[in-house]
């Protein structure tokens, strides 16, 4: 566990992926043929507040869609690559938009394409019901599902290992 906190103490950039992260996974589509994502408010509030105590926040995704653009525009996260074939290629762009290398940033998967880009970064980070070959790859795996407040479990672990949860507290108290 220490090995992870000093790992989450150096995380300047959290990168997340999608469907299976920041949702459960499933694609609704209406009978018009709009595609509908549901995402937590719990995982959108804890990534306003890793923002808001100084770290960036980042999207990689293989799929596009309008849902997500409207999610990442209301949660300030301006760091898109959506419809992305080979995740782990984007890493020299990203690092080079943000000024921040490799090894001061987590990437958060759930599926086969997220290993590559796990496996890069700093912190490879695994939702728990990710495949057993996305577990085994990471190293760090939340307790919640993709979906289901994964991302604010992760998020509520970069803040703690900052020392940034108390005040946190303090200011919703």
């Amino acid at each position: 566990m220490e090995q992870t906190t000093k790992a989450l103490v150096s995380i300047q950039l959290l990168l997340l992926d999608v469907d299976g992260v920041l949702t459960t996974g499933q694609v609704v589509y209406t009978d018009s043929g709009e595609e509908i994502k549901a995402f937590s408010v719990k995982d959108g509030l804890g990534l306003r507040l890793v923002m808001d105590c100084g770290l960036q926040v980042g999207i990689v995704t293989g799929r596009g869609s309008g849902a997500l653009l409207h999610r990442c525009r209301n949660l300030g996260i301006d760091l898109v690559f959506d419809q992305v074939r080979d995740k782990a290629a984007k890493l020299d762009e990203i690092s080079t938009r943000t000024g921040i290398a490799a090894p001061q940033m987590a990437f958060v998967g759930d599926d086969l394409p997220d290993i590559p880009l796990m496996q890069k970064v700093g912190l490879g980070i695994a939702v728990a019901d990710a495949v057993p070959e996305v577990i085994a790859a990471a190293d760090m795996v939340t307790t919640a599902k993709g979906g289901c407040g994964a991302v604010r479990e992760i998020c509520e672990a970069l803040l703690k290992a900052r020392e940034c949860w108390e005040p946190v507290l303090e200011r919703f108290s």
